[in-house]
C-alpha cells in the first residue's frame, strides 16, 4: 500500500478510483450525514447519533400531534400507515425524546414473526448444555441447577410491559409485513397489558421470583410466579406501508394516523433540521425537482436529504458528475399504479 500523502483538491471527493491501485484515500473520509452516525452514544439512554438526529430533527404537522396525543391519553397503541421513507418509525423516536422516555424499544416483523418472538424467548438447549457439563463427573446429584433467569430474555414488547414509574416507547415496525394471525393475537396483551412466562410458573415456590434478561440489554429485572403486569401502558406505534388491510377487531384497538407526503414547506423545513439554514438556502432547486419526480412516482424524504447533503457538502461531486450523482440518487421507489 501507498504512503502517498495525497492532498484533496476542488471537486476531488472520491475515496474510490477504480485503478485497482491501493492508497489510504479511505482513511481521510469526511464525517457522515448527521442521520447516518453509528458509534457514537449520549448520556441519556444509550441512544446513538444517528438515532437522536432523527429524533430533534422530527417535524410533525398538528393534526399528527393531536393523534399521537390521543393515543396517549387512551392508552391504545396508534397504528401508523405512509409510504415508505415518510417518517412513520421516525415518530416513535421523536416522542421517546420529547417525553424523556429513554430508548426506543424496537420490533421489526416479518412473515416469521410470532407473538411469542415479541414477548421473550427461552433458550432452552443452552441450559440443557449447562445441565449437562455441571453433571459431567458424576456431579448432577449435587451441582445446584444452572440460574434458569439467564436463559431467558424479554423480547421488544416484553421489555415494554415491565413495571415502571413511566411508560416505555415500543416501535412495531411494518406490522403489514406479518403473517394473518399476528394483529389478532396481539389483541389480548394490548387488552390486558400483561402476559406469562409458561417456564417459570412451572418452577417451585422457593423459586417464585427470578431475574431474567431485558431486550434493552439492561440490568435483568425481577418477574414474580412467572407473570409481567405493566403498570403504565407502554406508548405503542404500529408502522404500516398500507400493504394490506387488518382485522376489524384490531382496528378499533388503535388510533389510526396516516401520514400524508411533506409539502414543500415541510420538506425545507426538514432539510434545515436535518442539515442547517444555508443547506435550506440552497437547496430550493432540488426540492422543486423533488416534487416534480415525486408527482411521478413515490420518493422518501431522506432520497431529498442525501441529495441535499451530496449537493451541499464540502466533499460534494464536480458539476461534471453531479446531475448524474442527483439523478441517480433521486430515482422514484416504484412508479405510479405499482403496488
Amino acid at each position: 500500500m501507498t504512503t502517498e500523502k495525497e492532498q484533496t483538491t476542488a471537486g476531488d471527493w472520491r475515496i474510490y478510483r477504480g485503478d485497482s491501485r491501493p492508497h489510504e484515500r479511505v482513511r481521510r473520509l469526511p464525517p457522515p450525514p448527521p442521520w447516518r452516525r453509528f458509534a457514537a452514544e449520549d448520556s441519556s439512554g444509550g441512544r446513538r447519533l444517528g438515532d437522536l438526529q432523527r429524533a430533534t430533527s422530527y417535524r410533525p404537522d398538528e393534526s399528527l400531534i393531536d393523534k399521537v396525543n390521543a393515543a396517549i391519553l387512551l392508552r391504545r397503541p396508534l397504528l401508523v400507515t405512509g409510504k415508505p421513507g415518510s417518517g412513520k418509525s421516525t415518530l416513535a423516536y421523536n416522542v421517546a425524546y420529547e417525553l424523556g422516555l429513554g430508548s426506543v424499544l424496537y420490533w421489526s416483523i416479518t412473515s416469521n414473526t410470532t407473538l411469542e418472538s415479541g414477548l421473550y424467548d427461552y433458550d432452552a438447549i443452552g441450559r440443557l448444555h449447562e445441565t449437562s457439563l455441571r453433571g459431567a463427573g458424576g456431579r448432577a446429584d449435587t451441582a445446584e441447577p444452572p440460574d434458569i433467569g439467564r436463559y431467558i430474555r424479554l423480547g421488544p414488547l416484553g421489555t415494554a410491559l415491565l413495571p415502571g414509574d413511566l411508560p416505555r416507547v415500543l416501535l412495531i415496525d411494518e406490522l403489514d409485513k406479518s403473517n394473518i394471525d399476528l394483529p389478532n393475537d396481539l389483541l389480548n396483551v394490548f387488552e390486558e397489558g400483561r402476559f406469562t412466562i409458561k417456564e417459570l410458573q412451572r418452577l417451585p415456590e422457593e423459586q417464585s421470583r427470578i431475574h431474567v434478561m431485558t431486550a434493552d440489554g439492561g440490568p435483568r429485572v425481577p418477574v414474580d410466579h412467572g407473570e409481567i403486569r405493566c403498570a403504565n401502558f407502554p406508548i405503542v406505534l404500529i408502522t404500516s406501508n398500507g400493504e394490506r388491510e387488518f382485522p376489524p377487531a384490531f382496528l378499533r384497538r388503535c388510533v389510526r394516523l396516516v401520514i400524508e407526503e411533506p409539502t414543500r414547506e415541510r420538506l425545507a423545513a426538514i432539510v434545515e433540521a436535518h442539515l442547517g439554514a444555508d443547506a435550506r438556502a440552497a437547496s430550493d432547486q432540488l426540492i422543486e425537482d423533488f416534487l416534480a419526480r415525486r408527482a411521478e412516482g413515490a420518493l422518501a424524504t431522506d432520497q431529498l436529504l442525501n441529495a441535499v447533503y451530496l449537493a451541499t457538502s464540502g466533499s460534494r461531486p464536480p458539476d461534471s458528475s453531479l446531475a448524474d450523482i442527483l439523478d441517480t440518487v433521486l430515482r422514484q421507489i416504484e412508479s405510479p399504479g405499482a403496488g
